[in-house]
C-alpha cells in the first residue's frame, strides 16, 4: 500500500512516497482504511526533527475512515465501522493501525473529511477553552492564530463560553474569517503591535490569557499582553519554540502563570476522549460549531501541503485524500 515516509529529517522535500506491506493489528488494535487524513503542525514537527521519531516513520496522526481489521481486544468495534482518531499510527497511508482505546465512532451526519478535520484541532480547542483555562462569561482571551484550524475552532468554544476574543491573523482576508468565527476584535500582526491592541481591549488591564500556538515569534508579545496572574498557554511552535527563559520574568510580568499542555494528557482515558468528541460532534449537529476545510491534497502531495502549513498560507483545515 502507498504511505508518506520520511527516512531522514528536514525539510518537506524529505516526504517519500513508499510501497509498504500492509499492517496487520496487535492485540488492542483497529486498522482503518483512510479516507481522509489530518495535516497538522505536529506531522511538520516530527518531519523536521524538532520532534524526534524512530526512522524511517510514516507520518500522521490524524484519520478518518472505516475499520477493516481488528485485533484481538478490540471487539468493541466491528469491521465497516466507520470512526476517527486523533492518535493513528501512521495516518499518512491508504491503511493504518490506531489502539482501539483511541479510537471514536463517527455519527450520522457526519462524513469522512469532516470528521479528520475536527478531531485533533477541535480536541485541542476543547481542552484549551474548557479545563486548561476554563473560560467562563466575562473573562477576556487572547487567540493567536486565529484563522488557522485550531484558532477558528477556538473563537467559537469561547464565545459559546461567554469569553471575550481578540485574535491575532496575517492579512484582511483571515481578519474576515476570525470575525465570521464570532471574534470581538482583530489584530492584523503584520501592521499593528498586537499586545497594544490586547491592552487596548482590556482598558490597559491585559486579558486574562493568552491562547498561543506560534512560539518564537510571539513569546515576549503575548508576556505583554497579560493582566497580572494572567495565563500564558504555549499549545505550538508554528513558528520555532519559545525561547529559553528564566521564571523570573514571569514574576516581573506580574506573577503570571505558564504551561505547555497537549492533547495527549487530555485524552489519557477512553471515557474523557470520547466525551470531548461527543460534544465537538454535537455542536456540529446543532449548528454551534462550524468547522472550515480549507484545502484538501491528495496524499503523494503531502509535502504541497505541509510548505502550505508552514509558509502559513492556510486557513481552516488542511487533509490529505487518499
Amino acid at each position: 500500500m502507498i504511505a508518506i515516509r520520511i527516512h531522514k529529517t528536514g525539510g518537506a522535500e524529505m516526504l517519500r512516497v513508499d510501497d509498504i506491506p500492509q499492517p496487520s493489528p496487535a492485540a488492542g488494535q483497529v486498522r482503518l482504511r483512510v479516507e481522509a487524513a489530518g495535516v497538522n503542525f505536529v506531522d511538520t514537527y516530527h518531519r523536521s526533527g524538532l520532534y524526534p521519531v524512530e526512522l524511517p516513520h510514516t507520518l500522521g496522526q490524524e484519520a478518518a475512515g472505516v475499520v477493516t481489521a481488528i485485533g484481538e481486544g478490540g471487539a468493541s468495534f466491528r469491521v465497516g465501522d466507520r470512526v476517527a482518531t486523533a492518535r493513528a499510527i501512521g495516518a499518512y497511508a491508504a491503511e493504518a493501525l490506531v489502539a482501539a482505546s483511541n479510537l471514536v465512532r463517527i455519527p450520522e451526519g457526519v462524513n469522512s473529511p469532516l470528521a479528520a478535520a475536527v478531531l485533533l484541532q477541535g480536541m485541542t480547542a476543547h481542552y484549551l477553552a474548557c479545563d486548561t483555562f476554563p473560560l467562563k462569561s466575562g473573562d477576556t482571551a487572547l487567540i493567536h492564530a486565529g484563522a488557522g484550524g485550531v484558532g477558528l475552532l477556538l473563537i467559537q468554544i469561547a464565545k459559546q463560553r461567554g469569553a471575550r476574543v481578540i485574535t491575532t491573523v496575517g492579512n484582511d482576508e483571515k481578519a474576515k474569517l476570525a470575525r465570521e468565527a464570532g471574534a470581538d476584535a482583530v489584530c492584523v500582526y503584520s501592521r499593528e503591535n498586537f499586545a497594544d491592541a490586547a491592552r487596548a481591549f482590556t482598558n490597559g488591564r491585559g486579558v486574562d490569557v493568552v491562547y498561543d500556538s506560534v512560539g518564537k515569534d510571539t513569546f515576549e508579545g503575548t508576556l505583554a499582553s497579560l493582566r497580572p496572574r494572567g495565563m500564558f498557554v504555549s499549545f505550538g511552535n508554528a513558528s520555532g519554540p519559545v525561547p529559553a527563559f528564566s521564571p523570573l520574568i514571569l514574576s516581573q510580568k506580574g506573577s503570571l502563570f505558564f504551561t505547555r499542555p497537549t492533547l495527549a494528557h487530555y485524552t489519557q482515558q477512553p471515557e474523557e476522549l470520547r466525551a470531548r468528541a461527543a460534544d465537538l460532534f454535537g455542536w456540529i449537529a446543532s449548528g454551534k460549531l462550524r468547522v472550515k476545510i480549507g484545502a484538501t491534497y491528495p496524499l503523494a502531495a503531502a509535502g504541497e501541503a505541509h510548505r502550505a502549513l508552514e509558509g502559513r498560507a492556510t486557513t481552516g483545515k488542511v487533509l490529505l485524500i487518499p
